[in-house]
């Protein structure tokens, strides 16, 4: 699917991207919202994380 990508980096070197990407860069720095999308990551990826292994 390169035109799905194509179309995610071209919103990505937008204003509006760039403003997103900005904000997920805040975010990520605080060290309780890093372990809270960590976790999320974790269980979305069969990893576990906390309550996990539903299948």
């Amino acid at each position: 699917m390169p035109g799905l990508f194509s179309k995610v980096q071209e919103f990505l070197r937008s204003p509006q991207g760039r403003k997103y990407t900005d904000q997920a860069k805040r975010y990520a720095s605080d060290p309780k919202n890093r372990e809270k999308a960590q976790g999320m990551l974790n269980k979305f990826r069969g990893k576990g994380g906390q309550g996990g292994g539903h299948r």
